[in-house]
């Protein structure tokens, strides 16, 4: 096969324009990502070899391989691992196939420096190599083809590059990075072993380099190779001999993350079923956090020989965004991901993760309230789908739960539910909320007016997940959660006799009214009632108490989902001088009655379905109002 010159996707073009270009805040990582890559391509063949002897006909002893050549300026990092064939050389080093790529550059800004720290929090990988080289030659073969199936790809980092097919003894991948101008002092055997000595110390593979002598005073570079890093299982030390630099380290490279993490915990399970667990909680949200069907960040191994890679058996969907290792003692290596989904083992290591991951938080959240609001703040929405997913925990994720509330001035200031029950009345008996589509429309929901006007609480939530939450979590701490705006408002203790009497004796004197306004508005409402909610607006919409919400009938829809219909029930304020004039309005009462209902569907943030007759109405009505009409 001829050389072929491919073009990069548009992404890639944007990235590597970035590297070039960008004043990255530290280029040394360049190195950490290449070896982390190459770490990973020898813990797929160990994998893959479970079940293909053959892959392995070259030798089974992994090492990572770097070296350096001053007249040539090149580095080199070399691996043998799984390799790649010409497909996976194009789509693995042509595109970047990971989702939330377009929202990571529309996060860009155009200043230097802050580009550059978004680069590394988005994982760049193999593309960093483009920090420090100008030019950059991949050759690979994929473990089990023929020599003269290997791959060569170039590229000078523009917007293409090339691809040939080579003959190619060894299994594996060689990187050759072609320095720029102004990166020589990288072309020392010194300052590279610092390098991975600071941040890749922890991979388990040797890595390698040739040994260095002095010789007539002169450095020189021979045949016999050195291995540079400690090449052990970080996880199975001792917790007294691992650093929190090794830790942060160690995230790093599993978690693919340039920032440090932050928090984890590291145990050794013992019992029936044993195992070593290394959990990190990251420091910022992944781009593909709200893709529930992107790999999780498990990485599992049995007796410290890699097994697989993202094991989503192992931790729960809504945990989704932890990093980290499970080494099992009682897993057979040739585990499958069936034998996983059946495993009486899987099931108890996944509970174990589960409750140490919890219990991680449940600590931050009550010693370290500042650390705890910026994981609310990455991942909060994500935890609360565990209210609905996880029952054996509920109670836990529940204490986890952040709202925003009456009295909080912003979304990002938040109470938990025990800090509500803190501030309850002594007389109140229910824990109340309101759903909305935007903090907004839930602070200044009508539904709040009565609750303003007591200084009850009111939970606000604003997150299209909360519907799903509201849905499965009734209860708390014995407190029932009651919507603010379903069914009949019962305020129990909080209202006296006196106040519930009165209410009887106006919805009596306004049944005619509320008769009329049935009528008039026919297929549109299932009831017209008086309302003791209110106490500034003339109308609201409430859902029956076993009806679905409007808030998320209106999600629904606008996710292309099917949402059953229903008919709200529409409750006027009694006290209100538009409510008061109706009960003695004859004209165009069918047109106030129109219009009383589509400004509660507005204030609740709905949509019109005619909004042109919404407005010729409020004129109409303006203009007869002008006139004394």
């Amino acid at each position: 096969m001829t050389v072929e010159t491919l073009g990069f996707q548009t992404e890639v073009k944007q990235l590597l324009h970035l590297m070039i270009h960008s004043l990255y805040s530290n280029r040394e990582i360049f190195l950490r990502e290449l070896i982390s890559n190459a770490a990973d391509a020898c813990d797929k063949l160990r994998f893959e070899s479970i079940h293909n002897d053959a892959l392995m006909s070259d030798g089974g002893d992994f090492k990572i391989h770097i070296g350096y050549d001053k007249e040539a300026k090149t580095i080199t990092v070399r691996d043998n691992g799984i390799g790649m064939n010409r497909e996976e050389a194009i789509t693995h080093l042509g595109t970047i196939a990971k989702s939330g790529t377009r929202e990571f550059f529309s996060n860009l800004t155009g200043d230097q420096q802050k580009d550059a720290s978004l680069i590394g929090q988005f994982g760049v990988g193999f593309y960093s190599s483009f920090i420090v080289a100008d030019k950059v030659t991949v050759r690979t073969r994929r473990a089990g083809e023929e020599v003269n199936q290997g791959v060569e790809w170039i590229s000078e980092g523009g917007g293409d590059f090339t691809i040939d097919m080579i003959e190619r003894a060894e299994r594996g991948t060689e990187i050759i990075l072609h320095l720029r101008d102004g990166q020589e002092d990288l072309l020392s055997g010194w300052k590279l072993k610092s390098i991975i000595r600071k941040y890749s110390d922890h991979i388990v593979q040797p890595i390698v380099m040739n040994k260095e002598e002095w010789k007539d005073d002169k450095n020189v570079v021979t045949d016999e190779d050195e291995t540079v890093n400690q090449a052990s299982a970080l996880w199975a030390k001792p917790k007294n001999d691992i650093s929190e630099e090794d830790y942060k380290a160690f995230y790093k490279h599993v978690g693919h993350d340039y920032d440090d993490p932050l928090a984890w915990t590291h145990a050794r399970v013992e019992g029936k079923t044993e195992y070593t667990q290394l959990l990190y909680l990251p420091g910022r949200a992944p781009f593909d956090l709200w893709d529930r069907n992107a790999k999780h960040g498990i990485k599992l191994y049995v007796r410290r020989v890699f097994i697989m890679d993202d094991a989503e058996q192992l931790m729960p969907t809504y945990l989704r965004f932890v990093r980290g290792i499970v080494d099992s003692a009682d897993l057979p290596l040739n585990v499958s991901r069936e034998i996983l989904q059946e495993s009486s083992d899987v099931e108890a290591i996944r509970k174990g993760c589960t409750g140490k991951v919890l219990g991680l938080l449940a600590d931050m959240a009550e010693n370290d309230k500042e650390k705890y609001t910026k994981f609310w703040g990455e991942f909060g929405r994500v935890l609360k789908e565990g209210a609905g997913e996880d029952f054996a925990n509920k109670d836990k994720i529940a204490a986890l739960l952040r709202f925003a509330s009456t009295q909080t001035d912003t979304k990002d200031e938040t109470v938990s539910l025990a800090d509500y029950i803190s501030r309850m009345k002594p007389e109140q008996e229910k824990i109340y909320y309101v759903t909305a589509e935007t903090f907004n429309a839930a602070k200044n929901s009508p539904h709040l007016e009565v609750f303003r006007k007591k200084g009850i609480e009111v939970l606000l939530l604003s997150d299209r997940v909360d519907e799903w939450v509201a849905s499965h979590l009734t209860e708390f701490e014995g407190k029932p959660l009651l919507s603010v705006a379903k069914g009949g408002l019962d305020l129990g203790k909080l209202e006296d006799e006196t106040e519930k009497k009165a209410q009887e004796s106006v919805a009596g004197e306004f049944k005619e009214l509320t008769e009329k306004i049935a009528k008039s508005l026919a297929e549109r409402v299932k009831e017209v009632r008086v309302t003791h909610r209110l106490t500034d607006s003339p109308a609201c919409l409430v859902s029956d108490e076993h009806d679905m919400s409007g808030n998320l009938s209106r999600i629904l829809k606008a996710s292309g989902q099917k949402a059953p219909e229903m008919k709200p029930i529409l409750e006027i304020n009694p006290g209100h001088p538009v409510v008061m004039r109706m009960k003695h309005e004859e004209r165009k009462f069918d047109e106030w009655a129109a219009v009383l209902f589509d400004q509660a569907l507005l204030a609740e943030g709905g949509q019109l379905d005619d909004p042109a007759t919404f407005v010729k109405r409020i004129n109409d009505l303006m203009l007869t109002m002008s006139l004394g009409g």
